[in-house]
């Protein structure tokens, strides 16, 4: 730990506590978190599911886990830092978000999820003081220290997550629950964004059943027989209640927005959608993603994501700005238009400081791609420093101008041959 310097403490769990820190070779401002039991051995610390996890999961909305040191029988995890929490985003606002970032806060999240998900995890404790920020433009998951495999076997603990946002199924002590808990803990999540308010702050476990039945209405047995069963397993008498509209209890949401939350909010969790990127909330033509990501997208050239160079592709696949269920092909009218011929890009009037930087992408890729190597070869050599750009060797080009070069010579040897042999 020599290698970090401790400025401030940042907050304090029931595992360990998490400080600011900074490396002191690169300067870059780091989370120490410092677990608060000893470890041994390495082997116990790598048995750790946090470990495990965050060892296997790589993605722009997982929080990067940097290294792992063990000192003195303490363990200490070092990620990258991140300047708040959802919880504390939403606590600082005297105004409620616009759609918008809603929008693009959720999209965040369920990409990280569905990536977690896929690499065969769930995160059993998803809430706001879970959902790491840098303002509402990045969002990233973290503190997986309940996540479990989606392959292991049951019985799990029915203690998960905190009680507002703990899916029905938990709260009726199922111990055979799976991934769609995360599911309904981000549906509640997505309330809490449009109201800063949480949708089942129950008082106890009974308590948030009742809420939630107050919202959601008394769910039937055919509808959700395996929760009736839990509920007879530990006597609890189901509330007799009327669904109430969530649009009355969520004005500001949108009717693509209520749809989303009402799957979310599925009883039944077989009944919760598993791709929830799919919903026409999130088709509405907007940037979606991480800075990075939209900047990646360049907004202004939709439809050209095709021009990323194939290192590009395999480091980080694009966003589609409108996302589409694979299953539906997009429309004939969505697809990109031509690429501009070569001269009349060299021709545009418009001066290169004026244009946005990523139509300029856009226009260097698709010179790369348009114009032959060796023209590119000339033009890095007479207008940009050859140390910014990677040297091209073009073989074709080479013999193209070698053979006129080697005829011409051909020509020339016979001419003098044939005259020395006149003068003989």
């Amino acid at each position: 730990m020599n290698r970090y310097n401790t400025i401030r403490q940042l907050g304090d769990g029931t595992y360990g506590s998490v400080s600011l820190g900074r490396s002191l070779e690169s300067g870059e401002l780091v989370a120490i978190k410092k677990m608060k039991r000893k470890f041994y051995s390495w082997e116990e610390c790598m048995n750790l599911r946090e470990v495990k996890s965050l060892k296997k999961l790589n993605h722009a909305n997982v929080i990067k886990l940097k290294e792992v040191i063990r000192e003195n029988d303490h363990l200490y995890f070092i990620s990258e830092y991140m300047k708040e929490n959802l919880y504390q985003l939403m606590k600082d606002r005297s105004r409620l978000f616009p759609e918008s970032a809603i929008r693009n806060i959720m999209f965040q999240i369920l990409q990280g999820l569905a990536f977690i998900h896929k690499h065969g995890f769930f995160h059993r404790d998803m809430k706001p003081e879970n959902l790491l920020c840098m303002g509402p433009e990045l969002v990233k998951i973290a503190d997986f220290g309940l996540a479990r495999e989606i392959r292991s076997r049951p019985p799990y603990t029915d203690y998960v997550s905190t009680r507002w946002y703990r899916a029905p199924e938990v709260l009726l002590r199922s111990t055979s629950y799976n991934s769609p808990i995360d599911q309904w803990a981000v549906g509640c999540i997505m309330a809490e964004l449009y109201t800063l308010r949480p949708l089942f702050p129950g008082s106890s476990e009974v308590d948030t059943i009742f809420k939630i039945c107050q919202v959601l209405g008394t769910p039937k047995k055919n509808d959700w027989a395996e929760g009736y069963q839990l509920a007879s397993a530990m006597n609890f008498r189901w509330p007799q209640c009327v669904p109430n509209n969530l649009k009355t209890l969520i004005p500001n949401a949108s009717p693509d927005a209520i749809h989303l939350m009402m799957d979310l909010l599925q009883w039944d969790p077989k009944k919760r959608p598993a791709s929830a990127l799919r919903y026409s909330y999130f088709h509405v033509g907007q940037a979606l993603g991480t800075p990075q990501q939209i900047l990646d997208q360049g907004r202004p050239q939709l439809g050209l994501v095709h021009l990323q160079t194939p290192l590009q592709t395999q480091q980080q696949q694009p966003l589609l700005l409108k996302p589409v269920p694979p299953s539906q092909p997009p429309p004939s009218n969505q697809h990109s238009p031509p690429s501009r011929p070569l001269h009349q890009i060299q021709t545009s009037p418009a001066p290169a400081a004026a244009q946005p930087a990523a139509y300029q992408r856009h226009t260097e890729l698709v010179r790369e791609q348009q114009q032959p190597k060796h023209i590119l070869k000339q033009e890095q050599m007479e207008g940009t420093p050859q140390r910014r750009l990677p040297y091209i060797v073009d073989k074709g080009h080479q013999e193209k101008v070698w053979k006129p070069f080697t005829f011409l010579w051909k020509e020339a040897f016979w001419d003098i041959l044939s005259l020395s042999n006149t003068r003989g």
